[in-house]
């Protein structure tokens, strides 16, 4: 007896020690994500900025991130064949591929070139505005009812960051429409990847979405930057500092990664709640990093309601897939109940179908049939007791 409880004891040592090693494991992908995700942020900030390392060409920026992850992509899949390639037709590529690429390309795009006009600080409150561009374009393509709890919230998301705009010490028009630009282009990607890709059956990790798209956006931001920027980058007094902008690249690469892993850990739902500890920590450490930022009493404010908004939003993401997830397992269950009644039955009319025929090949008498097909009607001799 003091075996099984010794026994027991270490088994449950052993349980506890698993799921301490688990939990500390995820807190530090967690740790990891945020750390990425505002660093990328704050590391744009400093390249792009006029005031720092003063590399005023977020196309030039966005075009070495997608060579840089779209090279690392190819290595990672072509040469050691970390994961597979899908199977992609020319039909698939020109049809869902290229505009997926092309409002990608257009989000980073005018995301990064926003930097140039506003603080980190204001760009996200800005970005809270993302649920509501998003839900407006699905609710446009189709994707998604209109539904009152989601559009008041919606109304309090958008009030929220016009109070946190409104209280904008720094207000500048053309930045402001530089990232509500790259947040709709942002809502249109995220849209049709689910319209186009996932509709098709294809689904597309971190390293095989840059291994398609990079290229492909590189391809779009060829053009604008062509017209816009290469003009002015042949002033040969230009800076071009490899290491800056390779560990700028690398940075960038790993926060994809980063997201990947923190979703396949935890969900989407733990990833949601620590985008919006990302977006405070990042909002505070803007104002420290870059003294110019200022944040008023009215900015907080502002933001405070518009992130209820957002926080409530993803209450009501999360209760729509729990109840989709809920509807999804009562309908298998539902059909594996008539399955098995199926089987039931059919084993039933075997076994009526045998004890009939054991019974008019009994040969009693000449009654012997009749007196079957009698009891039989009766529901009495189906099958013996």
């Amino acid at each position: 007896m003091l075996d099984c409880i010794e026994f027991f004891r270490l088994d449950m040592a052993v349980a506890m020690a698993i799921m301490t090693k688990q939990h500390l494991l995820t807190y530090i992908y967690l740790l990891v994500y945020i750390s990425l995700s505002s660093g990328v942020i704050l590391y744009n900030k400093w390249v792009l900025s006029t005031l720092y390392f003063n590399f005023p060409f977020p196309i030039t920026l966005t075009m070495i991130h997608m060579a840089f992850s779209g090279a690392v992509a190819f290595f990672l899949i072509r040469v050691l064949k970390v994961v597979s390639p899908i199977k992609m037709t020319f039909h698939i590529y020109a049809t869902c591929v290229v505009p997926i690429s092309a409002f990608f390309a257009a989000s980073l795009w005018f995301g990064n070139t926003a930097y140039l006009y506003i603080s980190v600080a204001f760009i996200q409150m800005l970005k809270a505005l993302m649920p509501v561009a998003t839900f407006v374009v699905a609710v446009t393509c189709g994707t998604e009812k209109l539904r009152c709890d989601v559009f008041w919230n919606m109304v309090l998301v958008s009030v929220g960051v016009v109070i946190s705009s409104y209280g904008e010490i720094h207000f500048n028009v053309l930045g402001t429409v530089y990232q509500v630009t790259g947040i709709v282009a942002e809502a249109l990607r995220l849209v049709l990847t689910q319209v186009l890709l996932q509709k098709k059956g294809l689904t597309l990790n971190p390293i095989t979405s840059l291994y398609y798209i990079a290229p492909c956006s590189f391809a779009f931001l060829f053009i604008p930057w062509y017209i816009l920027e290469k003009p002015e980058m042949e002033d040969p007094h230009m800076q071009f500092n490899f290491w800056v902008f390779f560990s700028n690249a690398l940075c960038a690469f790993a926060l994809n990664l980063s997201t990947f892993l923190v979703i396949g850990r935890t969900g989407a739902v733990t990833i949601r709640v620590a985008g919006v500890l990302k977006d405070w920590l990042l909002i505070t450490l803007s104002t420290v990093l870059f003294p110019e930022s200022k944040i008023t009493g009215l900015n907080v404010i502002g933001y405070a309601i518009a992130l209820s908004g957002v926080v409530f939003y993803n209450y009501l993401k999360v209760r729509d897939v729990r109840t989709s997830q809920l509807q999804s397992i009562q309908d298998e269950s539902a059909k594996e109940l008539q399955t098995e009644k199926k089987a039931d039955d059919a084993m039933d009319n075997k076994d009526e179908a045998s004890w009939n025929d054991s019974v008019s090949d009994t040969h009693l008498d000449e009654e012997a049939p009749l007196i079957s097909s009698r009891i039989s009607h009766f529901g009495v001799g189906r099958k013996p007791a």
